[in-house]
C-alpha cells in the first residue's frame, strides 16, 4: 500500500498556519501533536447538555413547575442572544444602515420568538397548580431580569426609560445617577396600597444597581438610538431601517409586556378580587403599555401614534382570555 501523501489543500493550509504561529514565536508542529492527542469534539460535551439539562430544581412537588423554570431559563438565553447583537452595534467602528438593519433585524427575530413562545406561559400550564407553586417561590419576579433592564439601556437613551414628568423636572443638566433613581421600573414593584418599595425590588437594587449604572454609562454613546444618530441623514431615512426601529420598539415596550399582562389576567385576575403577583409588584400599572408609554425612538413615531401607544391593545386582551 502506498504511503499516503499530503494533498495540496493539507499542505497550503500547514503553510497558512507557519504563517500565523511563527511571527508567534510559537511552534507549530508544538500545536499540531497537540491536535493529535486531543479528542474529538461532541455535541453534547460542546454545549454543556448535562449541566443545561440539571439547571431545573423546582420547589415544590408540582409538574408545572418544572415548565415555569424552563420557560424562563429560554427567556435568559434569548435575551443574552439580543445583548450579543446590541454588543456589535455598539463596537462597530463605522457604523451603516445595513449593519443596523442586520442586527436590529435579528433581535427582532429573538423577540418574535419569545413573544410567540409566551403561549407556553398562557395555555401551557395549569392554572391550579401555578396558583399553587408560586406561592413557593416569593419574593422572586421576573421583574428582576437584570438581562431585560440591559436590553432597555442598550436601545435607548436613559432620559428615555425615565418617567416623563420625573423627566422634565430633572431638567437637562440632570446626571446619570438622577436620571436612573428616575428610572420607569422602579415604578412597578411598589407595594399597591402604600406605594413602599417592595423586598423583590430591594433584593434587585442591592445585586445589581451598580453593575446597572455602569452599563448605563458604558451604553451612554453605544445605544442604539445614539448609534443611530451617527449615520448620515441619508442612512437615517432608509425606510426599512426606520421599519425594523418600530418594530423593536413595538416588540419590546408593546407587545412583550403585553403578553405577561396576558398571562396575569389569567392566573391573578380573579374579580372582585385580585391576586397580587409574586414579588408583590403593582403589575396592574406596570405592564400594560398605555400607562408606561415607554418609547425607545421617539422621534420616528407620529405624535398622533405616541399618543395612542398601547391604546386598544389591553382591551382586546382582557377579552380574550375572559
Amino acid at each position: 500500500m502506498a504511503e499516503p501523501t499530503f494533498s495540496p489543500q493539507v499542505l497550503e493550509l500547514l503553510e497558512k498556519l507557519q504563517q500565523k504561529y511563527y511571527p508567534l514565536g510559537q511552534d507549530l508542529a508544538s500545536y499540531l501533536e497537540g491536535l493529535l492527542y486531543s479528542d474529538f469534539l461532541n455535541y453534547w460535551d460542546y454545549i454543556h447538555l448535562d449541566t443545561l439539562l440539571s439547571l431545573q430544581t423546582p420547589r415544590t412537588k408540582i409538574p408545572d413547575e418544572e415548565i415555569f423554570i424552563m420557560y424562563h431559563q429560554v427567556t435568559e438565553l434569548y435575551f443574552k442572544l439580543c445583548l450579543h447583537e446590541y454588543r456589535q452595534i455598539g463596537e462597530a467602528p463605522t457604523p451603516t444602515a445595513q449593519l443596523l438593519i442586520t442586527r436590529v433585524g435579528r433581535i427582532n427575530r429573538y423577540f418574535e420568538n419569545l413573544i410567540a413562545s409566551f403561549d407556553v406561559m398562557v395555555d401551557g400550564m395549569d392554572p391550579k397548580e401555578f396558583l399553587k407553586f408560586r406561592m413557593a417561590l416569593m419574593p422572586a419576579s421576573g421583574f428582576q431580569s437584570v438581562q431585560y433592564r440591559k436590553i432597555e439601556l442598550c436601545s435607548t437613551d436613559l432620559r428615555n426609560l425615565t418617567d416623563k414628568a420625573k423627566r422634565e423636572a430633572l431638567g437637562l443638566q440632570s446626571t446619570h445617577e438622577d436620571m436612573f433613581g428616575c428610572i420607569y421600573w422602579k415604578e412597578g414593584a411598589t407595594e399597591a396600597a402604600s406605594g413602599a418599595k417592595t423586598l423583590t425590588l430591594l433584593q434587585f437594587e442591592e445585586k445589581y444597581s451598580a453593575e446597572l449604572m455602569q452599563h448605563a454609562r458604558e451604553y451612554q454613546h453605544k445605544n442604539l438610538w445614539y448609534v443611530y444618530h451617527q449615520l448620515s441623514e441619508e442612512e437615517r431615512q432608509n425606510p426599512k431601517l426606520i421599519s425594523h426601529l418600530k418594530e423593536l420598539d413595538s416588540n419590546v415596550n408593546v407587545n412583550w409586556p403585553l403578553m405577561h399582562y396576558k398571562s396575569a389576567v389569567r392566573y391573578l385576575q380573579r374579580d372582585p378580587d385580585v391576586i397580587a403577583a409574586t414579588g408583590g409588584t403593582n403589575w396592574q400599572k406596570y405592564l400594560p403599555p398605555r400607562f408606561q408609554k415607554r418609547i425607545f425612538f421617539p422621534e420616528i413615531w407620529t405624535q398622533e401614534e405616541q399618543d395612542n401607544w398601547g391604546k386598544g391593545w389591553v382591551n382586546s386582551i382582557v377579552g380574550e382570555v375572559n
